[in-house]
């Protein structure tokens, strides 16, 4: 099952593999049609909404094998639904016209809406269940994800059956292939922008995105790197806890984030409190960028924290070799490994994707780094093959753990956290490696991530 964003994430997706949309809506132009030359009765009617919906409707008329009338209930307005309703006969739509039909075809409205429905639909969907008519609906009833919806006898729904959908609101379920290819799923791409959180316009200062960031001591840069790529990606507040040895030059370095010190040069035990009651008001942590593996507690302290947190988390760098082999922690984790890293995390040199997906049963998300990035949940493999060979320049894991660390603290799911992460950061690193070829650093990564979010968005 799919939920409605992940249908539009593939449409979208298809369209940039070279299917365009207007292939697909004619393929479920088709699809409907066989349905309806099954199971339509009597006089039919289709009532098309304004956008992609309708246009599946009008899509249909010349591969039905019967006569059927049309009416809109909204003019079309996508450019889609404008070209594919030229040429067929259709009138306004009214309550009353319904009563003379015995099968009404319902393309009004598609995945995407939710919430409280507004008129005129509520009006539309409650004449349209009282009548009793054969209901044949376009890939799901109208108003489907909101309080309101159509009861259809019958739905055609394309690609994959919709999350919630049930006999008891859409019938007979029809899946049908309108030709999506499977690397819009599995391949991330520009439909997977879709995933992001979008502030709402009255919102304040905190409330998209506070993270925590454990880190540095022995290595400076780390969490400074992966605290900036976070900001850049759109998180609000970045809060780094960070060793004696490394408070200052952290601390001096950017007003961008805060600074908070811990108790001697390395993590320790007496840190973990400070810390977690600090996470109580974050939404997620971030930890291992630049911790090392000198402190003679630092590895109980890490387990400790991870073992204790309430808010999703980021494990990264040498907090994933103190984690190794404590299946326990790995719920609710996202792990960003290199490549010796994940031979620690697994227990074996060259892992199979196998071996890899039976670790993420135990609730992890990893996040495995190559020349094409793959990451997995334990039941999915998904695939980025966004960046470029300048991206081995050091640094730019940091920069990846504290995207992801962002959109998780945004509240986005891991999975998704770790899949727009991993894409973002490529694209940032192909940004910058066409502006500054083998020269690049990981600045000029973090420096291109608010362009790709520009372009991404649009």
């Amino acid at each position: 099952m799919i939920s409605p964003l992940e249908s539009r994430i593939l449409d979208k997706n298809s369209e940039c593999l070279g299917v365009p949309v207007s292939v697909l809506m004619d393929n479920a132009g088709r699809e409907l049609a066989k349905v309806v030359n099954t199971f339509a009765t009597g006089r039919t009617l289709f009532i098309c909404g304004s956008g992609n919906n309708g246009g599946d409707g009008y899509a249909a008329s010349k591969y039905l094998k019967s006569k059927a009338d049309y009416c809109y209930f909204r003019e079309p307005r996508s450019e889609l639904c404008i070209e594919t309703s030229k040429g067929i006969f259709s009138q306004r739509y009214t309550p009353e016209l319904m009563e003379n039909y015995d099968t009404i075809v319902d393309c009004v409205l598609g995945t995407g809406i939710e919430g409280e429905l507004k008129q005129p639909y509520v009006d539309f969907i409650d004449k349209l269940n009282s009548l009793k008519k054969n209901v044949i609906s376009c890939d799901v009833p109208s108003g489907f994800g909101t309080d309101h919806n159509v009861i259809a006898n019958t739905t055609v729904t394309f690609h994959d059956k919709k999350i919630e959908m049930s006999e008891e609101t859409c019938g007979r379920i029809i899946v049908a292939d309108i030709g999506i290819p499977k690397e819009a799923r599995t391949h991330l791409n520009k439909g997977d922008f879709l995933r992001y959180p979008l502030p709402k316009e009255d919102s304040h200062k905190g409330q998209n995105g506070r993270l925590v960031i454990v880190g540095g001591g022995p290595y400076i840069g780390a969490p400074v790197s992966a605290a900036l790529a976070a900001l850049r990606t759109g998180t609000d507040l970045v809060t780094i806890f960070t060793p004696k040895r490394s408070f200052i030059p952290i601390a001096s370095y950017s007003t961008a984030y805060m600074v908070r010190e811990l108790s001697s040069d390395d993590l320790c035990i007496d840190d973990v409190q400070p810390i977690l009651k600090a996470c109580e008001n974050a939404d997620a942590l971030l930890i291992g960028p630049g911790l090392g593996r000198e402190g003679t507690t630092t590895a109980e302290a890490t387990r400790a924290i991870i073992g204790s947190v309430k808010i999703p988390i980021v494990i990264d760098a040498d907090a994933i070799s103190h984690v190794a082999g404590y299946d326990d922690l790995y719920k609710n984790a996202i792990f960003t490994p290199h490549k010796r890293e994940l031979s620690r995390l697994i227990g074996k040199d060259d892992p199979t994707d196998e071996d890899v997906q039976n670790v993420c049963g135990h609730g992890a998300v990893i996040l495995r780094k190559g020349s094409v990035d793959r990451i997995y949940n334990g039941t999915e493999i998904r695939y980025n093959q966004s960046g470029c060979s300048g991206m081995t320049v050091g640094g730019t894991g940091d920069v990846l753990a504290g995207i992801v660390a962002g959109l998780l603290s945004k509240k986005m799911s891991n999975f998704d956290s770790a899949c727009l992460g991993a894409h973002i950061c490529g694209l940032a690193g192909e940004m910058a490696f066409e502006e500054h070829s083998y020269g690049m650093n990981s600045e000029d990564v973090i420096a291109h991530i608010g362009h790709v979010l520009r372009e991404g968005l649009e």
